[in-house]
């Protein structure tokens, strides 16, 4: 497709798809529409989801839908402290053939999917952790030296408890910075919460249906990547960017008081896409000032930190964000 006319027809199907998955999606998994949203951004991108929530909000739930409606083959890892990098990405046995001769044969682990779900991902030691962040950010894993290649496309969803946090081993600043966006499953209201309820207590529950292919996902993902960003767009990334460090000239005055270390550029690539997926899921041709303020969040949260005297004083993180993204995208000014 090399014509403007043929990048609208085609930006415009993908749309209609869209919303077809995303419907597909709503029947197992009811309400909690930021949430669905933000996963099926984190896939039309081609990178990796941080669930964040509380036990039985309907994360695994979600991931086991997503796979089935986007037609990824999935897989699901419960994280613990004893597990061990070969548990995931495989090992290498030792096969006897009936003549006597000895060869090495790789078994491939749980990792070797399209879709993959990580419970509680921060149970997990930091070697494995290591292992895992290799294959999120090179779509691959090294075993005994040799490199396998995981499949396109690739995706991990993360699940993390805000809570419980005996026996775990935080996730580091660079493997946090390899999740494009970090996902908040909150409670549900209460009308959502009585749908819920009739839907998943009686004698039949909601089926989700195929959508998307593996291949048909990968061509959104490329498509996604030609879609047009105006200028004051990217500049408004970059003003927000550069406004959350507290060291730089341009930092926004509650970055600097407040936040102990801000972004890097992977934050600002992971706008760029974002807010393309946004308008995508929103049936428009291009992003707007209002998808840059509304990423800010899902982008920004796991990829800064609040100083000690912040915390002391009770300050929300998401709260700064949002002040910043005002600002940075002059929606405080249209206000």
């Amino acid at each position: 497709m090399s014509t403007e006319t043929d990048l609208i027809a085609a930006i415009e199907a993908l749309g209609d798809k869209l919303a077809q998955a995303r419907a597909s999606i709503n029947r197992r998994f009811i309400g909690q529409k930021n949430v669905v949203d933000l996963t099926l951004t984190a896939m039309l991108c081609g990178g990796h989801g941080l669930l964040i929530g509380l036990p039985g909000l309907g994360k695994t739930r979600l991931v086991d839908t997503v796979s089935t409606v986007m037609g990824l083959k999935g897989n699901r890892i419960q994280f613990t402290p004893d597990l061990m990098p070969a548990d995931i990405l495989g090992s290498e046995v030792l096969d006897i053939s009936e003549d006597g001769k000895r060869a090495f044969r790789f078994i491939e682990g749980p990792i070797f999917c399209q879709l993959l779900m990580a419970d509680e991902i921060n149970r997990a030691s930091p070697r494995t952790q290591a292992a895992l962040l290799q294959a999120m950010q090179e779509g691959e894993v090294t075993v005994a030296g040799a490199h396998h290649q995981l499949e396109r496309p690739f995706h991990v969803l993360a699940t993390q408890n805000p809570i419980e946090q005996e026996g775990t081993y935080p996730l580091p600043e660079a493997q946090l910075d390899r999740f494009l966006v970090q996902i908040d499953v909150v409670y549900p209201d209460r009308d959502t919460e009585r749908d819920i309820l009739l839907a998943t207590t009686g004698l039949e529950d909601g089926a989700a249906h195929q959508v998307f292919t593996a291949a048909e996902l990968l061509e959104a993902q490329a498509l996604l990547r030609r879609m047009p960003v105006g200028a004051g767009v990217v500049d408004a990334i970059l003003d927000l960017v550069r406004a959350c460090r507290p060291n730089e000239p341009e930092a926004h005055e509650a970055a600097r008081e407040a936040v102990s270390w801000g972004p890097g550029p992977r934050a600002a690539q992971a706008l760029m896409l974002t807010v393309r997926a946004r308008a995508l899921l929103d049936g428009r041709l291009a992003p707007s000032l209002e998808d840059v303020a509304a990423m800010a969040r899902p982008v920004l949260s796991h990829r800064m930190a609040l100083g000690f005297a912040a915390r002391a004083r009770g300050e929300n993180l998401g709260d700064i964000i949002d002040r910043v993204a005002a600002t940075a995208t002059r929606l405080e000014d249209a206000a």
